[in-house]
């Protein structure tokens, strides 16, 4: 079962979301908040999987709220809901601490596949923020760096959304070895998260795009 947090400013949404992903069968919705105090208070009593967050909301929002969730409880995973998809605040918010970052007007079923997604501990992006991220880092000239065969396969999986445990069982290696290459391929391309360095492989057609 994925424990969810629902955050937003707008009751109805919250009532919306609240009635579309209760009814989904590993979904359990325990808690709502109205704002990013909230939200903290809420992960701080719920402990949930998933925080769902909006990023425009009155005192406290969303960035700052998952910037505070990151210390607060390492392990829930915030995904990004919202309607903003210009380039500033995506790059905020994954700096923040989000996994992943998906748009209102998404259907419901990527949102699902989405929250999924990021209880699996991967990295759920829409596509239109993706290609978003992809033409900043084009346009801040970032230069290709040398990597292993190896680093460049165990990129590859990240690419395609693989946790640790699934890309040791798919390239014959040790989970330990994954993370140490991980460590390796970060300080190579530039990147700090795993979020990141996707986006840096998918911009190199190192990997495929799912969000499932």
């Amino acid at each position: 079962m994925i424990r969810l947090v629902l955050v937003d400013d707008h009751q109805l949404v919250r009532d919306g979301l609240a009635q579309l992903l209760g009814g989904v069968d590993d979904f359990e919705v325990v808690g709502l908040a109205a704002d990013g105090a909230e939200a903290c208070a809420a992960v701080e009593y719920h402990r949930p999987d998933i925080v769902l967050m909006d990023l425009s909301m009155p005192g406290c929002d969303g960035i700052t709220a998952t910037r505070r969730l990151r210390g607060l409880a390492p392990d829930v995973r915030v995904l990004v809901l919202t309607s903003f998809s210009d380039r500033n605040r995506i790059v905020e918010a994954i700096d923040a601490g989000a996994v992943g970052y998906i748009l209102k007007d998404s259907e419901p079923d990527d949102l699902v596949r989405a929250i999924r997604s990021a209880a699996r501990n991967e990295s759920p992006l829409d596509p239109r923020v993706a290609r978003t991220l992809i033409d900043r880092h084009r346009e801040s000239g970032t230069t290709d760096v040398q990597l292993t065969p190896r680093e460049r396969e165990v990129l590859a999986c990240i690419a395609e959304g693989l946790p640790n445990k699934l890309i040791a069982r798919r390239l014959g290696i040790a989970e330990k070895t994954v993370k140490a290459h991980l460590t390796n391929v970060f300080q190579r391309i530039g990147v700090t998260d795993r979020t990141q360095a996707a986006l840096w492989a998918r911009e190199r057609d190192l990997g495929a795009t799912p969000l499932t």
